[in-house]
């Protein structure tokens, strides 16, 4: 069975990254599809297609995947003409419905932070899929398993606790390495010090796991060194009670007392 055809509507960063992936797999794109004249050109350059504009007349193709904020997905796709073909968004927070009037809706979600640069190599990242149809799901998993060797099917309500565990884990922990990072910085301290243990954290916890993996004085029940580290923080209200709360959460996960740590409701200041 030959790949489905695409046709791309977007010009940002999963856009770019997706369009790179499908060009790789030999998925045939169609054509680009966007507001921005400028980068949608440069986009269909780089992946050897045409560009076009949604005022326009747009080619055939067997999916159209909207590559656009979760805000704005509704409104594309209520811009589209009808068709018979599959409308995917990308996104793991958004139900099928925001793709509506369109009869075969689908999604292609690919669990993985998406940065400028070199286009990403989705081989080994999980990608979720969803579809209303069965023409949907055919080509949303086709295209799926073109790129990605672990693909998964998931509704709304699974997609969503997904993308709640994947924003804990993935931007928590870097606004919190930046606040760490700001902390050093403020005291003269160069901030690249904390790097290779920040990297070897989460070395770890894919080799074994993240319960297994944490270490720090509230896993080990270390009540002194945590309430020092909390006296250094008092300058910073809400990275103090960050990091109190946080430590009682592990204090308790832990089974160590917990009654022992600063009040984490008295203001600092």
């Amino acid at each position: 069975m030959s790949l489905p055809s695409v046709l791309l509507l977007g010009s940002g960063r999963i856009a770019y990254h997706l369009g790179h992936a499908f060009k790789r797999a030999g998925v045939p794109l169609v054509g680009i599809v966007g507001r921005n004249e400028e980068t949608v050109k440069e986009l269909s350059v780089a992946l050897d297609t045409r560009s076009f504009s949604l005022s326009k007349g747009l080619p055939e193709s067997s999916a159209v995947v909207i590559c656009v904020s979760d805000q704005a997905i509704a409104e594309v796709a209520k811009l589209l003409p009808a068709r018979n073909s599959a409308i995917i968004h990308t996104s793991g927070a958004s139900s099928l419905d925001r793709l509506l009037p369109h009869e075969n809706r689908a999604a292609l979600w690919p669990i993985m932070t998406l940065s400028p640069g070199v286009p990403m190599d989705f081989t080994y990242v999980p990608i979720v899929t969803d579809s209303s149809s069965t023409l949907g799901e055919q080509v949303v998993t086709a295209l799926a398993e073109a790129i990605s060797t672990n693909v998964s099917r998931m509704p709304i309500e699974q997609r969503e606790l997904v993308h709640a565990a994947a924003a804990i884990s993935t931007n928590f922990p870097l606004f919190l390495l930046q606040k760490a990072e700001e902390l050093l910085e403020q005291n003269g301290i160069d901030r690249t010090l904390i790097m290779p243990s920040f990297a070897a954290m989460a070395a770890k916890a894919q080799a074994i796991g993240a319960r297994d993996a944490l270490t720090g004085p509230a896993r080990r029940g270390d009540m002194g060194t945590v309430n020092d580290h909390l006296a250094k923080l008092r300058t910073d209200p809400d990275l103090h009670r960050v990091y109190a709360l946080v430590s009682r959460m592990i204090l308790k996960a832990y089974d160590h007392p917990t009654d022992g740590i600063e009040d984490i409701q008295r203001d600092p200041r």
